[in-house]
């Protein structure tokens, strides 16, 4: 497990919380890192599951994050008490969720609400100046649900088609003919497999948001 500074005291806490209601991002950032230790305490209940240690610590942080973001000292609570629960949220949410194909965490999954009841996903917390950047990690994931929704639904034809015909698993790409020529088959009936082959890649897709 890594180390972690310490944690604020009481009085550096109150400042930096008072410095988060104005809107200063390096108080934000503060609390978040010396809070990190609660982090790994919580995660370490969870040792032995089928997550390892950085998985779930990258998701604790997503909780601590969350509780930062919507921590109200006015309602008389502890951070660090409020974060552990939020931490703790995070991490028994990805493990109900038990994803076949990955263990990544959606940037579109609801990790909780804010304090005005409503959902918030990752993708909401992100705080970046920089949108390429944002954009990527979106299209990253949905080159990844295109990949599972590929395994997932295709027929062996249809996964042979298609891989050859977009050059899949860093393959080579290939035209209709060619394909049609390799496996013996008109071009016609490339294309009408790989029209339904991206169809049901689409509707599985779609059915998972």
């Amino acid at each position: 497990m890594k180390t972690f500074p310490k944690p604020l005291s009481a009085g550096e806490e109150k400042e930096c919380l008072e410095r988060c209601k104005e809107g200063d991002q390096s108080a934000k950032d503060m609390l978040i890192e010396h809070n990190m230790r609660l982090v790994a305490h919580v995660v370490k209940k969870y040792q032995g599951t089928d997550y390892d240690m950085e998985d779930l610590l990258s998701v604790g942080t997503i909780g601590l994050i969350k509780a930062v973001n919507t921590f109200n000292a006015d309602k008389g609570s502890r951070l660090a008490t409020y974060a552990a629960r939020c931490v703790e949220n995070e991490i028994l949410m990805l493990l109900r969720a038990n994803r076949k194909y990955s263990k990544e965490v959606s940037l579109f999954e609801p990790i909780g609400v804010d304090k005005d009841g409503e959902t918030v996903s990752l993708v909401d917390i992100i705080e970046t100046d920089n949108k390429e950047t944002l954009e990527t990690m979106i299209f990253k994931q949905d080159v990844r649900e295109m990949y599972e929704a590929f395994e997932s639904c295709l027929t062996k034809t249809e996964k042979e088609v298609l891989g050859m015909r977009y050059g899949l698993y860093r393959g080579k790409e290939h035209t209709q003919r060619e394909i049609a020529a390799r496996l013996g088959i008109s071009r016609s009936y490339v294309s009408r497999i790989e029209k339904k082959a991206i169809e049901k890649i689409r509707t599985e897709m779609n059915r998972h948001g």
